[in-house]
């Protein structure tokens, strides 16, 4: 096997690659657009054009997409060829500067949440010069991407990706006022790190051709628990069978190709459940490669005769799939703000970075949830496996005793809090971390970052990183106006007081404890804290009055582009919950029922042959009576998804609510039903490949 020196970012328009195809003077203009979000100079636009279609062409590329995030989910890419006609006829290859800046694609099917009418279809692409160009290879074709913003002919937003720039914008802009305001003249630029895990299921295609819930909604609709699920542990970071340990090989290797820097990849708590995770990287890189990674791990798995699920709870009763957003704040310096230090200026910068996360996530938790809703994810958040949707966050043993020790201080100074911080970080640690993990809180302090855990695993984190992102904008924005508002001549004293302030204020979304119990349900209503069970009623979050004055004040959506976005996840909430019940009764009509009928034939033939010869059995006449109850049970429910799924709920709200209680509520009886017939009904009969042959088949 061929080092991974020897083809690590082959397939990516590198800053090396720049260097040799690029003059110095357009190479550093270009450098400069991308390491300090300076605008892009157009005047180089030409060139930089030109030399990405030379590497393009000498890589086989025949065409070139600008490769966007739109609303629906997932990504989507027009290509278009290089080849242009010369007044001849004959053959040219070009590629403009304003072919590379912005393109063209038909926006009309695309959703808008009525934002612009279906007959008003341009929408235009723009290139995100912060991300690298890549070569997409799909077989033997292979196509020149260009990540891209999505924007309507009016410039409201039609994507994931523009948001999550301004949001990147807006706390470069906060946190860089607050180091002013210290006294620190070296930090010129924020820098935003995302590490972000990704869990997934591999299903051999075998044993999915008699799932057609799993073919047509990415999910289980029935089935019972296997007798041996996840209960014994085994799978957790257990030896990786050789079928599925080629198959990472594959996807490392393809994902290297890339220049995404994987690093860990290991079995997870469910049966034929697994996880990578690739390194620190910046938020807008990271986001971009993760989408990449989904995209590989389904490409890949086609290869292997795999199906990769990314579905948040393909299966009832078995651990579901998240993507652990870790998130930091820091500068190019190279500080981590929320690395703790002996540094007084360093410590006061850990402080505030602590107590702003605090205050945006009091200010607007509800929002970092409703973030991480989808129908998906709603199967998922609250159970065992997953934090619930209450959003607290656990700073961990160190930073809680530091926080609390600065809130008894009757007269706090600066020299009293690294007297405090000294004697904590001086109690017995196991490693250098300043924080045990806490599986249980949605988000955890991790030693110098934050890890969200709500998010699920088919999601797009855009989305995340744009509301995280705006929380430390207003936290520091918050912070910047109390310090000010002092007008003390000792700047970091005023700061500390601040810092103090902010402890007592949001100690209601700090939580130690267990976030799965009962108990904590209870103590975060009577903190006050939102506990949205699910996405329509954590959607209208984002629409209460003073997240619409954030986002617009921060630039980052106006109200429109905010009821707009609601719309549309609506649309698809009720999109995919209407798929889901549809085609449940379409295989309860079609497989299930027959199944069962067959079942109780057979059963019935069994009891006239065994009448025949005088001998009667209570047991098989019982087990006719229960599937036949089943049977009726299940046809009657059956029918009334059916109605359900016809008829109008009204509003699109009020539409999304009732798919959310009364169509769910409808589904999970009918599981119960069908889950029970399993039991009776005989392998020969059942049609749907059962749990257990679906977990166990590597």
């Amino acid at each position: 096997m061929k080092s991974v020196h020897n083809f690590y970012g082959e397939l990516v328009f590198t800053k090396k690659v720049m260097e040799q195809k690029l003059s110095k003077s357009v190479y550093n203009k270009l450098a400069s657009a991308v390491d300090n979000l300076e605008p892009l100079d157009q005047s180089i636009a030409g060139e930089v054009a030109h030399a990405m279609k030379e590497w393009a062409l000498e890589n086989g590329a025949s065409h070139f997409t600008h490769w966007f995030q739109p609303q629906r989910g997932g990504t989507a890419q027009k290509h278009d060829s290089f080849i242009d006609y010369g007044a001849g006829g004959e053959i040219i290859e070009r590629f403009s500067g304003s072919q590379l800046v912005q393109s063209e694609p038909d926006a009309s099917s695309f959703p808008s949440g009525g934002i612009r009418s279906t007959f008003e279809a341009r929408g235009y692409t723009a290139w995100d010069p912060t991300s690298p160009v890549f070569i997409l290879e799909v077989g033997k074709v292979k196509t020149l991407v260009i990540p891209s913003v999505f924007l309507s002919w009016t410039g409201e937003v039609l994507d994931l990706k523009t948001p999550l720039l301004r949001s990147i914008n807006i706390l470069n802009e906060k946190a860089i006022e607050i180091q002013k305001l210290l006294g620190n003249r070296n930090a010129k630029q924020i820098k935003i790190f995302a590490g972000i895990e990704q869990e997934y299921f591999l299903l051999s295609k075998e044993t999915v051709k008699n799932r057609p819930d799993i073919i047509v909604t990415g999910r289980t609709l029935f089935g019972n628990k296997p007798a041996k699920g996840q209960q014994m542990g085994d799978h957790y970071f257990g030896n990786i069978k050789e079928k599925i340990l080629a198959f990472m090989e594959d996807v490392d290797t393809e994902l290297y190709r890339r220049g995404i820097p994987v690093k860990t990849r290991h079995n997870e708590a469910a049966p034929n459940q697994f996880e990578l995770a690739s390194i620190y990287q910046e938020e807008n890189l990271a986001i971009d490669n993760n989408l990449q990674i989904m995209e590989t791990l389904k490409r890949v798995a086609e290869k292997h005769d795999l199906e990769a699920l990314l579905h948040e709870k393909p299966f009832a009763g078995v651990n579901g799939s998240g993507k652990h957003f870790n998130w930091s704040v820091g500068d190019n310096t190279g500080t981590n703000y929320f690395e703790p230090s002996k540094s007084p200026l360093k410590n006061i910068t850990f402080l505030l970075a602590i107590s702003a996360v605090l205050l945006g996530v009091k200010k607007f938790g509800g929002v970092l949830r409703a973030s991480a809703a989808d129908a998906g994810n709603d199967h998922r958040l609250g159970a065992n496996e997953a934090p619930p949707a209450i959003m607290s966050v656990y700073l961990g043993e160190f930073v809680s005793e530091l926080l609390d020790s600065i809130e008894k201080a009757k007269n706090i100074t600066e020299e009293k809090v690294n007297e405090i911080q000294l004697g904590v970080q001086n109690l017995p640690k196991v490693n250098k971390d300043y924080s045990d993990r806490n599986r249980t809180s949605p988000i955890a302090f991790t030693g110098n970052k934050f890890e969200f855990r709500t998010l699920g695993s088919s999601a797009n984190p855009a989305e995340t990183g744009t509301v995280l992102n705006l929380i430390a904008a207003y936290g520091f924005d918050e912070i910047y106006g109390r310090i000010s508002a002092k007008k003390a001549s000792d700047i970091k004293q005023a700061a500390i007081e601040v810092v103090k302030e902010i402890i007592i204020e949001t100690k209601a979304v700090r939580f130690e404890k267990n976030g799965y119990s009962q108990e904590w349900q209870k103590e975060a209503q009577k903190r006050g804290l939102p506990n949205t069970k699910n996405t329509p009623e954590a959607l209208k979050q984002y629409l209460t009055k003073d997240v619409i004055k954030a986002f617009e004040k921060y630039k980052i959506l106006s109200e429109k582009e905010l009821k707009a976005k609601v719309e549309i996840k609506l649309e698809n909430y009720i999109k995919i919950k209407d798929i889901e019940y549809k085609y449940a009764v379409k295989v309860i009509n079609t497989l299930i029922l027959p199944a069962i009928v067959k079942q109780i034939t057979q059963f019935s033939k069994a009891a006239k042959s065994i009448a025949e010869l005088n001998i009667s059995s209570k047991h098989l006449a019982k087990e006719v009576e229960t599937l036949v109850n089943i049977y009726d049970k299940v046809r009657e429910l059956a029918a009334k998804l059916d109605a359900f799924t016809a008829k109008d709920h009204g509003e699109i709200l009020e539409t999304a609510e009732k798919y959310a209680q009364e169509g769910a509520k409808l589904l999970d009886a009918l599981r119960e039903k069908i889950d029970a017939a399993e039991d009776l009904v005989s392998d020969e009969y059942w049609p749907l490949t059962s749990y257990q042959k679906l977990l166990n088949s590597f």
